[in-house]
């Protein structure tokens, strides 16, 4: 997740293992030159990218390793089916 609207870039970086844990977990995240790393290793690797403010100030509050709280579930099941959809399209 990125949001460039404001002159300080930030960055969310997720990861949903389940057979390893019930939800999704923060890897990364971060601001400035530790986000501009964080998205140029996702764009490396082919990592979807997805913009929310409201979600990436949600995430951003969260510690590294933290699972996602089950208020976010909804909001974080969006990006995962939005990184599907783009997966999937990517396959064909």
């Amino acid at each position: 997740m990125k949001n460039q609207q404001e002159k300080r870039l930030e960055a969310v970086a997720l990861r949903y293992d389940q057979e390893k844990n019930n939800s999704p977990q923060v890897i990364a995240k971060g601001k400035g030159k530790i986000a501009e790393n964080i998205l140029k290793v996702a764009e490396e690797n082919d990592v979807p990218l997805h913009e929310d403010p409201t979600l990436l100030s949600l995430l951003g509050q969260l510690d590294i390793n933290q699972s996602i709280p089950e208020e976010l579930y909804e909001a974080v099941a969006e990006v995962f089916a939005f990184i599907y959809r783009v997966d999937q399209q990517q396959k064909k």
